[in-house]
């Protein structure tokens, strides 16, 4: 199994730390748009290896020359604008990136699942749905599942009981138009309410992300475990159900959208699209969640290029 990560920032590094602690593969190769960055932790990963109980090629490379990669996950974001208030602000920048790197990447690497991290994920998987020429199941942003996991930890707080053990998944956009599935929302088989003190944790929830980025510039560990969730589901052909980012025609009566909803994941990327019985409060949000990324889609896809061609 080869494991590509494309981006060595903060979020990149964590995720081949953990890849290498858990032995997810036995060859895992770091990629940036410069080789020092990546020869340094390759170099630094290899000296944690006698301490691991498999052994692994970790090799770094720029990113035209990843090959033969099983799954690439990419993380190569722009550099973040101080102050940022909305992931929306690294959207035109990154769709840039994304133009010129997919298509080289999927030549490169023609039998690669790819997962997606970097922001505005929804936007970014859609759009790398559309260069890639792939079936959308081989095409999973992270999304969703760090806030989900989030989620479950707070609430596990309130209710006294195990994270592992509830639960609960939040859905769409992995921004502000988030939404948690309470009426499927269990811990042991006893309902999880939707009552006013969960909503407060939810909203907690919705802002978590900003609130470490504004205490410490950045945020790497949560996402990268989360990530590295998917990757082991992949690499085992677990068959988990996970809140996972993915282009579909249609689900729940929304048509051409891309956010997280709940589907079943293993080796050969997305297997299923779940399809829970939402009540009407979370029927609203999903309408709401879809008009806005789609919405954003638009603008930093289609609008923007537009404008571009204009311009010249």
């Amino acid at each position: 199994m080869k494991i590509a990560i494309i981006g060595t920032g903060h979020v990149g590094s964590a995720l081949a730390y953990s890849i290498v602690l858990k032995g997810l593969c036995n060859h895992l190769v770091l990629a940036g748009r410069t080789l020092a960055r990546t020869q340094g932790d390759a170099l630094d990963l290899q000296h944690t290896l006698s301490f691991c109980e498999r052994p692994m090629t970790i090799e770094s490379s720029v990113i035209e020359d990843v090959r033969h990669s099983d799954i690439l996950v990419i993380t190569v974001s722009a550099r973040r604008k101080e102050k940022m208030t909305s992931r929306m602000q690294l959207g035109e920048d990154n769709v840039k990136i994304f133009r010129q790197m997919i298509p080289i990447l999927v030549h490169n690497n023609p039998d690669a699942l790819l997962v997606i991290i970097s922001n505005p994920v929804d936007v970014l998987t859609y759009l790398t749905t559309q260069l890639a020429g792939l079936p959308s199941s081989r095409i999973m942003g992270i999304g969703t599942l760090v806030d989900s996991a989030r989620f479950r930890v707070l609430l596990s707080v309130e209710e006294k009981i195990h994270p592992d053990d509830l639960r609960t998944y939040i859905l769409g956009e992995h921004g502000p138009n988030q939404f948690p599935l309470f009426s499927n929302a269990f811990a042991g088989s006893e309902r999880i309410a939707d009552n006013p003190e969960h909503r407060r944790i939810f909203q907690e929830v919705s802002q978590a992300g900003f609130d470490v980025y504004n205490l410490k510039g950045y945020t790497n560990f949560a996402i990268a475990t989360a990530a590295c969730e998917v990757l082991k589901t992949i690499v085992y052909d677990d068959h988990r159900t996970m809140p996972i980012s993915t282009y579909f025609r249609e689900w729940q009566g929304i048509e051409d959208n891309c956010f997280s909803i709940p589907v079943v994941v293993g080796r050969n990327g997305v297997i299923r699209h779940l399809q829970p019985r939402l009540n009407q409060i979370e029927r609203d949000a999903l309408e709401k969640t879809a008009k806005r990324v789609k919405s954003n889609i638009n603008e930093l896809l289609f609008e923007n290029k537009t404008s571009l061609r204009k311009r010249k």
